[in-house]
């Protein structure tokens, strides 16, 4: 049978958005393998993971409620399901990640860090996607200010006091004594984590930390004629302080996909453009299609146009990074040369030929001839 994400979190199908994560977060503690030791406990965290997946995005909760089947492959992973959006660090960052930094409280190699780190989201977006601007939501997992204490890690009545257990100083000291005397060695606190401060009666939610592991939904406003690998700032959208420090910024690197028909360079475009011989060779107004939808743009093969020509249009490349004007279009041309000709066709093309002094084949095979007669 299908499992019934609504029973993995335990909550009611009327569940709000607040209610599931509330759920998921505090399950996500009991199950995660950095305090579960139980042999399940990592596959049941994925189980966990794959539940709040989908119903934490309005889209598939839909799908899910109407069809009862999960929507799509779901990972979990930071980048994993989520459209527009690849990890810049390799490897993989999702909700397991920040609940051992949630775990962890931050804390690496001596004092903890309590603003928190700039994070890195790549964004793929189309050419005509650049040419026009766009608004693009991303979908991420973070460490986001705690939603019950408003990030400043204090239950009720509670408040912050200097660790007991170092006496605020931040440091434990310990003497080991030895065959060559009493040697002293310091630590950071465990208590505090070298802050020298802990809370008494912390916040429940976030364990007094002031953030919590989240899911965060953000709009992001992508320039006019942004260039590929431009990076963005999106302040205070990165990973969340420890109890009420600033927040990182969100840097959003653009990917700007390959187009079919045209090639970028710099503000310019390069497309190609087919010809017939005749038009080549007498010239020719054509049209090829613009960046922008339904736009049409006149190009004038000149008299004479050998093949691999390139004709320069004005003003109708891509529109330049904070300003009106645009660059210009290279258009590429290709002459067509026919494979098959009529047998009035040939003659045209011999007297021509003869008329130019030119000496070309007479020779026809008989398939040609043959062909000739019914033509």
């Amino acid at each position: 049978m299908a499992k019934d994400l609504y029973e993995i979190l335990d909550v009611d199908k009327t569940a709000s958005d607040d209610e599931i994560k509330k759920a998921f977060r505090k399950q996500a503690r009991e199950l995660h393998p950095d305090v579960n030791k139980a042999p399940d406990a990592e596959e049941r965290f994925k189980e966990l993971n794959e539940a709040y997946d989908v119903l934490s995005d309005p889209g598939k909760r839909t799908q899910y409620d109407r069809f009862g089947t999960i929507p799509g492959a779901t990972g979990g992973g930071y980048g994993g399901s989520y459209v527009d959006l690849e990890d810049l660090f390799g490897g993989g960052f999702g909700m397991g990640d920040l609940f051992s930094s949630f775990f962890g409280g931050g804390a690496s190699r001596g004092t903890v860090r309590k603003e928190g780190r700039d994070m890195g989201v790549g964004l793929r977006l189309t050419l005509e996607e650049v040419a026009m601007g766009a608004k693009k939501e991303i979908v991420y997992d973070r460490l986001s200010p705690c939603p019950d204490c408003g990030g400043g890690g204090l239950g009720e009545n509670g408040r912050e006091i200097s660790c007991p257990e170092c006496g605020g100083q931040g440091r434990v000291v310990t003497v080991q004594r030895t065959f060559l005397g009493d040697m002293q060695t310091a630590t950071t606190c465990k208590e505090c984590r070298g802050t020298g401060k802990t809370i008494e009666n912390p916040c429940q939610e976030c364990d007094g930390q002031g953030r919590v592991p989240d899911r965060q939904r953000v709009t992001v406003e992508v320039p006019v004629g942004i260039k590929d690998s431009q990076q963005l700032r999106l302040n205070g959208f990165g990973e969340a302080g420890m109890q009420g420090a600033a927040s990182g910024d969100l840097i959003v690197t653009c990917r700007i996909v390959l187009h079919e028909f045209f090639e970028r360079d710099g503000d310019n475009l390069h497309a190609r453009a087919n010809v017939s011989i005749m038009q080549a060779t007498l010239g020719a107004q054509i049209s090829v299609d613009g960046i922008f939808e339904d736009e049409k743009v006149s190009v004038r093969i000149p008299e004479g146009c050998q093949n691999e020509q390139v004709v320069v249009v004005r003003g109708h490349g891509m529109p330049r990074f904070k300003s009106s004007s645009r660059g210009d279009m290279y258009v590429h041309v290709n002459v067509i040369i026919p494979t098959k000709l009529t047998k009035s066709q040939r003659e045209l093309l011999e007297q021509l030929a003869s008329d130019m002094g030119e000496s070309v084949s007479e020779a026809r095979t008989p398939l040609q001839k043959l062909r000739d007669v019914f033509n």
